[in-house]
């Protein structure tokens, strides 16, 4: 299966990124992807919660989970819209950063809601806090596609490997972590997190990422890492996007899992232990 990473610079603007979204998506199917992956907060970023609560929308009118859906349907792939930022109905108003894994008649096959929120003091002057703005979710998700078993996460997932070995024990060929990492962050732990989870789990770590300075309405812009990466089982860089909007292709395949599995089966020596 060809799969191609999508990089973005999107902005708090969703009909703007939803134009580019499509654009890249058949682009992609065009040039031979089977399987399409777009970025965290595909639909919009933004540091103001009242821009997001003028733009963003409830699942079931979502204009770019539609138009996705649509478009994914049309080219007859399979897609990972890697997350939109969508309304709930959380008391206190917080949104949900949700993954969406497409069929390639258009279907929801899968949605996952990020768990681990990116709550961090960067430096004196970057600060996060997701969990103000959005909702952690609860559960794992594991999903079924003619080209493997995908465990679904998002960015700060990354951090957190016992969600990544739990995916790949109950049988993930293919991890997703779409991302919107900061650049302090990334340019130090991307890509070493990234093919560590590969290297643990035995599986494919494919990680779309958004990139650059990020336009806004309302609010400080937003910058981020960028360096799309998939990383083979065996730990191996497929590809990088580099720091600009574009498309990266790989071939997945589940012969490498298979063989990376059959050379260190880690997976399968756990150990009960005391302490500490």
């Amino acid at each position: 299966m060809r799969a191609a990473l999508v990089q973005m610079s999107s902005s708090d603007a969703p009909e703007e990124n939803l134009r580019t979204a499509r654009d890249f998506l058949r682009q992609a199917a065009a040039e031979g992807a089977g399987f399409v992956l777009t970025p965290e907060v595909t639909n919009c970023v933004s540091t103001s919660r009242t821009r997001k609560n003028e733009v963003l929308s409830f699942e079931a009118g979502d204009p770019t989970l539609a138009g996705l859906r649509d478009e994914a349907a049309r080219a007859g792939v399979w897609l990972l819209i890697g997350s939109l930022a969508i309304k709930t109905d959380d008391p206190r108003g917080r949104f949900a950063n949700r993954s969406y894994l497409i069929g390639p008649e258009g279907g929801v096959a899968a949605r996952y809601d990020k768990i681990h929120m990116f709550d961090v003091d960067v430096s004196e002057t970057e600060t996060y806090r997701e969990s103000d703005g959005f909702r952690p979710g609860r559960g794992a998700v594991l999903a079924e596609t003619p080209f493997g078993l995908v465990g679904l996460t998002i960015c700060y997932d990354v951090r957190f490997p016992y969600l990544f070995r739990a995916l790949a024990q109950a049988g993930a060929e293919i991890l997703t972590v779409p991302s919107a990492f900061s650049p302090v962050t990334g340019a130090a732990h991307w890509e070493p997190l990234l093919r560590a989870r590969a290297i643990e789990c035995g599986a494919h770590v494919l990680a779309p990422a958004q990139c650059g300075t990020h336009p806004a309405v309302r609010g400080r812009a937003r910058e981020t890492h960028g360096h799309s990466l998939a990383v083979s089982p065996w730990g191996e860089v497929l590809c990088d996007g580099g720091d600009r909007p574009g498309l990266s292709f790989v071939e997945i395949d589940r012969a490498a899992v298979e063989s990376a599995r059959a050379r260190v089966p880690s997976l399968s020596h756990d150990r009960e232990f005391g302490g500490p």
